[in-house]
């Protein structure tokens, strides 16, 4: 048959209603636990001998029908899915790397993610270092003998610096190190990393692939080797698991994720040159601006330049703490991919755990916001900015 369109993947894609009583919508098995047939039933599980579900950290039916579609979106053999977007990224990295290995990171992450790299040096001396990746020799010069992972976001978060996943993936490839891209910006919608040659994906499924701002999950695609053995150690044993019902409602956003983010697109387009022709703005980044620098990547591996715009104001962090406090239609919130428009103060809230000096070489400033354009009308968004920033 046919391969099919995205769009009818995040529809259709891993649930065949005649598996499930001709039920148009994926049940939901809220069960903590399943029952054996009989007593050999039950060992032949637990050996592996037998396919079947045991109990709802090991596997629930509506969590496998998330896991499935996403792989299919990703173009990736299997996915697994966790309770947080932390616990996929933990999860991924703790199966990746042991005591004296070393992590190479794009120039920047998110804070809890930074956290989470602290934590691993301090704890059991895994190492990091944080690099620009613009070019070959970029990536080459940072590598050491005991790199065992790439770890990129593109864009990152919240600079909105680009980096070129081919590239990267090239130089890695040449080495045997795997490439782990957190591609919560963009969802698969936008930007495919594994078909650009990189290994494994990470969403914080709370953003885009909810879209509704009521759900905390975490998603992971990669080959199939790879997250059995993730599935069998560090998502088993630490337990950071999906909660079926969590699984049901990211079913539920993922059927409007194309129409959602074609929304966003739109807006935060028209919202990025509104804002660079205020007087009070000092600098917008955005992916989908020609005059960025990164604009060449963007227009390369992204489908949309993507939903979210960071942008400076003149004046001070109070300056700027004023002015989302004039904000009436826009949330002051972290997160991002919902319907509301959300604006938050990067330094004193998600990357308020990186120490000053690492946000500032990151480009993180104290003047830095980051707007994630909802689904408003983006007239109604923009009268909301201008009038803060019209007073600022």
């Amino acid at each position: 048959m046919k391969k099919k369109q995205f769009e009818t993947e995040v529809i259709h894609g891993g649930y065949n209603t005649e598996d499930y009583h001709d039920s148009l919508v994926p049940p939901l098995f809220q069960t903590s636990t399943f029952t054996f047939s009989n007593a050999k039933q039950g060992e032949r599980r637990f050996a592996g001998e037998e396919e079947g579900f045991i109990y709802s950290r090991l596997g629930n039916p509506t969590v496998k029908i998330l896991e499935e579609r996403l792989a299919i979106l990703e173009g990736a053999e299997k996915a697994l899915a966790f309770g947080s977007g932390m616990a996929a990224v933990s999860a991924v990295l703790f199966s990746l790397v042991k005591s004296g290995d070393h992590i190479l990171c794009s120039k920047g992450v998110y804070g809890c993610t930074f956290g989470l790299l602290q934590l691993m040096e301090e704890k059991f001396n895994i190492q990091h270092d944080f690099s620009l990746m613009e070019t070959e020799e970029n990536v080459q010069n940072a590598l050491r003998p005991n790199t065992a992972c790439i770890y990129i976001e593109t864009p990152i978060n919240p600079t909105m610096k680009l980096v070129d996943l081919q590239m990267v993936a090239k130089v890695a490839r040449e080495k045997g190190i795997p490439v782990v891209v957190d591609n919560t910006f963009c969802s698969p919608y936008l930007q495919k990393p594994i078909e650009l040659g990189c290994d494994v994906v990470i969403h914080s499924a709370t953003k885009y692939i909810c879209g509704h701002g009521d759900v905390v999950a975490g998603l992971v695609a990669g080959s199939e080797d790879f997250l059995n053995k993730v599935a069998r150690t560090t998502q088993k044993d630490i337990g950071g698991i999906i909660s079926p019902f969590d699984a049901w409602l990211l079913l539920r956003g993922l059927k409007t994720l194309p129409v959602r983010m074609d929304r966003h697109c739109e807006n935060a387009e028209k919202l990025a040159k509104a804002l660079a022709a205020h007087p009070a703005v000092e600098q917008v980044i955005y992916p989908g601006d020609p005059s960025n620098q990164d604009y060449h990547i963007a227009v390369k591996q992204m489908r949309k330049p993507g939903g979210l715009i960071s942008f400076t104001i003149k004046g001070s962090k109070e300056d700027a703490q004023t002015f989302m406090d004039r904000l009436k239609l826009i949330k002051i919130a972290v997160s991002l991919g919902d319907a509301e428009t959300l604006i938050q103060h990067p330094a004193t809230m998600t990357h308020s755990v990186v120490p000053k000096d690492d946000r500032t070489e990151m480009g993180i400033s104290d003047t830095m916001l980051r707007l994630s354009v909802g689904l408003e009308a983006w007239e109604d968004i923009w009268q909301d900015l201008k009038q803060g920033l019209d007073k600022a």
